[in-house]
């Protein structure tokens, strides 16, 4: 059914230039807006990164603005956590109620005792860390260690900042490792198939025949977990067969000789049992990158989501890029470096008010040294030293979840006794869903800042209402970690009693002692928003005219090749295969093979017991993580789990096409419908995601809230201290063992 037409020149109607809230890509959108009403929103033609189109995810803002789901008004918890039971209260009542508890677990336990965690980027993530630190709590983490923030982290320890800025229009071959954003982020599909049609090839290294991968030049389909093992046997070819940018190397880098002779050991054959390729096809996509230069080596999330694998393997990536001279070259890897033109996320933190002491608490940072102060201090120096400006703690130096999950049920090495969870249900999201519900079960304080009553809510003495895109005002600058920006307006104001997550941490800033105009001295966003893009020099004297007059867009003009006259970010001025920042802090300078893990199991009985292979974590439409499942429209498009597994192996199990099956691993059991597809192989198995079940009617009590623990495959995922990654602590959704059988009749839903 086609929409209605709009009169676009009737006075009474506004088109407003917002944005997209419901993936970090942050599409740009044209809200039109009647008598205070959002009557449609468009993609906006005019914006760069969607040029005019919107997802599934996009076209649903209307149904998601207000939902008859949605919470309206802050709730306060009347019986027993997990009962479902509230009062409505007004937002002062809420704020003065919730400030009051802190100030007093504050004064008992010291301000670590609280932690907050979130998710991606729903937030104004740089006001929860500015609360924070003048707060005086160093536990504020995200899911940010499963997506790019390890990598970003290893990377800039190698080269001075992490060179995600791709080239493509001027590529000659663009590797996807562990992406698939034919099923994510389309804007980038359409890029590459645009750029494809000029003569680009495109590799797509994944054990999925995904929908990306059905439009590669080659498809790498190496085992879950091996990403490490295939790098670093790249390193081997290209070295060995002298594919290396020769100048670039003696130039530009440090430690190549001893690169060299470290990677003489990983040869194809040595990788090629634990990758499940052949020697060949190791050499021969090793060759294809290497001869087709320059190329991009694109980030995806599948070595941040690999446990103690990941660091090494995101290191030997990262060196693979730096020995073919691809880094900051036309057509190459760019190091797009912080916004040095407009004020950047690092600056809003208040970063200098958090002492040393309280440093020095941070659950997780004397395992995980690089995404905590530990490394993140080191870095941000570096950064301040050669940049002038600095990536954000918010995202970059991170409570190590696991860790604080622990404090919380075990007191080790002190007790988290609040929590507040904003823009995320860590129960569907963090690794090993039970011990995560335990936890919010037994937290002493919880507060949830959410759209909808999630299994994280329920438990919740305080649900926040928070208001959406269209309510308020979006601008997305990646941290302050490039040098381009895009902005959105607010095109109404919050309904009903809704209110932003700056409206949250501003007011329980003010109520717990922090200054009015030192401290948080914007009243509203557009305020703050407005410190962000008045230093360009741009003639506005608004935010909202930022968006209007100048189309909400801001790029500084950027010189990919300016290394050759200043030397690169770092410490040496030049690339440091070897890194000197991560033996400071204690770890390898050099990537050294471990294993991932689960997934190259030496013992027989572990292996006999849990034969298959599982791999997860992978972004699929319409959803965006366990986002957008109350929307009927969208779950009519996916109303079940579905878990990829080979025909071969289906059979051999007894499994037919749509049986639901249980999938098992050392953690716990979930059921999923079988989809049978020759696009994994025969020892392996992927689960989708995010999986929870919103209209599930709620029983008081019950172990399984909203069916949380039912299909959702972070129930199977590793994140005890041995699995996850020593250098940045994230932990393991891709190659563990798993083992899968039929449901027994009646055991379905």
């Amino acid at each position: 059914m086609s929409k209605p037409p709009i009169d676009l020149n009737d006075p009474s109607i506004e088109a407003c230039k917002s944005t997209c809230f419901f993936c970090h890509t942050n599409c740009g959108t044209i809200a039109y807006v009647k008598d205070g009403e959002v009557i449609r929103v468009e993609g906006d033609p005019d914006h760069s990164t969607n040029r005019g189109g919107l997802c599934s995810r996009g076209n649903i803002a209307l149904k998601h603005l207000d939902h008859p789901d949605r919470i309206n008004t802050p709730l306060k918890r009347k019986g027993e956590k997990g009962a479902g039971q509230w009062e409505e209260i007004t937002w002062e009542q809420a704020l003065d109620e919730i400030a009051e508890r802190l100030k007093v677990i504050r004064e008992e336990s010291g301000a670590e005792a609280l932690a907050t965690c979130g998710g991606t980027v729903r937030t104004d993530d740089w006001a929860r860390r500015r609360f924070m630190n003048l707060f005086g709590s160093p536990n504020s983490f995200h899911n940010a260690l499963l997506c790019w923030i390890p990598t970003f982290m290893i990377e800039t320890a190698v080269s001075g900042w992490s060179p995600f800025g791709a080239d493509l229009d001027n590529a000659r071959i663009a590797v996807l490792w562990g992406a698939n954003p034919g099923a994510s982020v389309l804007p980038t599909m359409r890029t590459l198939t645009d750029c494809q049609k000029k003569g680009m090839k495109l590799m797509v290294i994944d054990p999925r025949y995904t929908a990306t991968a059905a439009h590669a030049d080659l498809w790498v389909p190496l085992r879950p977990g091996s990403d490490l093992a295939l790098a670093l046997a790249w390193l081997n070819v290209i070295i060995g067969e002298y594919l290396y940018d020769e100048d670039f190397c003696r130039d530009y880098c440090t430690g190549f000789d001893e690169l060299a002779e470290h990677v003489k050991q990983y040869t194809p054959q040595w990788a090629a049992p634990l990758t499940d390729l052949t020697p060949t096809q190791i050499r021969e996509s090793a060759r294809m990158y290497a001869k087709n230069k320059p190329g991009s080596i694109m980030w995806g999330t599948s070595m941040d989501q690999q446990g103690r694998a990941s660091g090494a393997a995101i290191h030997a990536r990262a060196l693979i890029r730096a020995i073919m001279g691809n880094i900051n070259v036309t057509g190459g890897d760019i190091q797009t470096g912080p916004g040095l033109e407009f004020m950047v996320d690092e600056e809003f933190e208040c970063n200098d008010v958090l002492s040393e002491e309280q440093r020095a608490k941070q659950l997780g940072s004397d395992k995980y040294k690089l995404c905590t102060w530990p490394g993140y201090g080191l870095i941000r120096d570096i950064a301040l030293d050669t940049w002038g400006a600095a990536p954000p703690s918010e995202w970059m130096c991170e409570a190590n979840a696991p860790s604080v999950w622990r404090a919380i049920l075990e007191g080790e090495p002190y007790r988290v006794r609040a929590l507040i969870c904003c823009a995320t249900n860590p129960v569907n999201s963090y690794g090993d869903s039970k011990v995560v519900l335990e936890a919010l079960k037994k937290v002493e304080f919880l507060v949830t800042c959410e759209y909808w009553m999630t299994s994280a809510a329920l438990y919740a003495d305080y649900v926040m209402p928070i208001a959406g895109a269209l309510e308020r005002p979006v601008i997305h600058n990646n941290y302050g970690c490039a040098t381009v920006f895009h902005g959105g307006r607010r095109a109404i104001s919050p309904l009903h009693d809704r209110g932003t997550d700056f409206q949250f941490w501003r007011g329980l800033g003010l109520r717990l002692g922090q200054d009015d105009e030192e401290d948080w001295p914007w009243e509203c966003e557009e305020e703050a928003y407005f410190d962000i893009v008045y230093p360009t020099g741009l003639e506005i004297e608004s935010y909202d005219e930022f968006v209007d007059e100048i189309g909400g867009s801001y790029s500084s003009d950027f010189n990919p090749n300016a290394w050759r006259e200043e030397g690169f970010p770092t410490r040496s001025g030049k690339v440091e295969l070897k890194s000197s920042v991560l033996e400071e802090l204690g770890y390898p300078g050099l990537p050294t093979y471990v294993g991932a893990p689960e997934a190259h199991a030496e013992d027989p009985e572990v292996v006999e017991s849990f034969p298959l292979i599982l791999t997860t974590g992978g972004g699929f439409m319409p959803f965006h993580h366990s986002e957008e499942f109350n929307i009927k429209e969208l779950r009519f498009l996916r109303p079940d789990p579905y878990f990829d597994i080979n025909p071969e192996t289906a059979q051999k199990l007894g499994i037919k096409k749509k049986d639901w099956c249980w999938i098992e691993t050392m953690r716990g059991r979930i059921k999923q419908r079988a989809c049978l597809t020759n696009g994994i192989a025969p020892n392996t198995i992927y689960t989708q995601r995010g999986w929870w079940y919103p209209e599930r009617t709620l029983t008081p009590g019950e172990d399984d809230p909203f069916g949380v623990l039912e299909s959702n495959t972070n129930v199977l995922t590793a994140a005890s201290f041995e699995d996850c990654d020593p250098i940045s602590g994230t932990w393991a959704c891709r190659g563990l063992r798993c083992r899968v059988y039929k449901v027994q009749e009646g055991g379905a839903r």
